[in-house]
């Protein structure tokens, strides 16, 4: 395919503008950026948990479009690296001013349509400054998100009334129902299909419900795949009805705790800033600040 520049993206091997590879092979990306990627998993967490996800789950996993891979590349060394799961954002990790702006330039020559971008606050906010000097379209801050990771797990007590249990083949409707209602509040991220993502989740035993003492699921916490050490906890969700009443706190800690057993060197989760609540209860439970990100849509 002629992008108009005079580089295929999918077959020519030189290095793009500024020195970015493009690409849509999965296992191109991983060859060139795995160990970048590993070196700082905690603030990589995201293009590890995605890949690794597209790696086992399939390349339409997250949608139709062709997931779209980048690495900066000078000197023999990774520099940065991207990835995108259309329709959803770009994912970018830290850059300077001036190769987001390579990077917005060319995707700009090449003609891509972006909705946004989510990256580190500096490298989001010049990414965001970047393509709309280069595309005209007006970048708006959408959603403030810290990175957290657990420090000393500390018990949300008292526990509300019930107990944990791992999701199973008879939890895949309410699975479903929930991961659509978790997707439309917080309207971010590689979102999958909600049947998909329930079948995964319940083959490795990644959700766990809290239920009442009458077997109601009120609550459920998530975990992703163990990748380079650490764990995602995602998603974490609780139905209006039934919050403000300790459920998530108790959820989270359960899947935390599991996934110290298990050996993960850091376990972590993300939060809108702008949610003090949730801010607070993982705070309580142990969780510290590691980073903060922002997204923000293109216009």
């Amino acid at each position: 395919m002629d992008t108009g520049t005079g580089i295929d993206p999918d077959t020519d091997p030189r290095p793009a503008t500024g020195g970015w590879h493009l690409s849509h092979d999965l296992d191109d990306f991983l060859t060139r950026a795995g160990a970048f990627l590993r070196s700082r998993p905690a603030l990589h967490t995201v293009p590890l948990t995605v890949t690794e996800t597209l790696r086992t789950r399939g390349r339409c996993v997250y949608g139709d479009g062709a997931p779209e891979f980048g690495v900066l590349e000078r000197a023999g060394e990774v520099r940065a690296a991207f990835f995108r799961t259309p329709p959803h954002w770009l994912n970018l990790t830290a850059v300077t001013p001036e190769d987001a702006d390579s990077l917005a330039a060319l995707l700009a020559a090449l003609g891509r349509r972006l909705p946004g971008v989510n990256a580190e606050c500096d490298t989001a906010a010049a990414f965001a400054e970047a393509w709309q000097r280069h595309t005209g379209a007006p970048a708006v801050l959408r959603q403030r998100q810290r990175l957290y990771r657990l420090g000393a797990l500390t018990e949300p007590g008292p526990l509300p009334p019930g107990g944990p249990r791992i999701a199973v083949e008879a939890d895949r409707e309410l699975l479903w129902r929930w991961h659509d209602e978790f997707s439309a509040s917080v309207g971010l991220g590689t979102v999958r299909d909600s049947a998909e993502w329930a079948d995964a989740r319940i083959d490795s035993g990644g959700i766990t419900l809290w239920e009442t003492p009458d077997g109601t699921p009120v609550a459920m916490a998530g975990t992703g795949p163990r990748v380079a050490g650490q764990v995602r906890v995602a998603p974490v969700y609780t139905p209006p009805h039934f919050r403000r009443r300790g459920y998530a706190g108790a959820a989270t800690a359960e899947v935390s705790r599991a996934a110290l057993a298990s050996g993960v060197e850091e376990v972590l989760l993300f939060t809108d800033l702008d949610n003090p609540t949730s801010n607070g209860l993982y705070q309580r439970i142990g969780y510290r600040p590691a980073a903060d990100f922002d997204v923000y849509d293109f216009t």
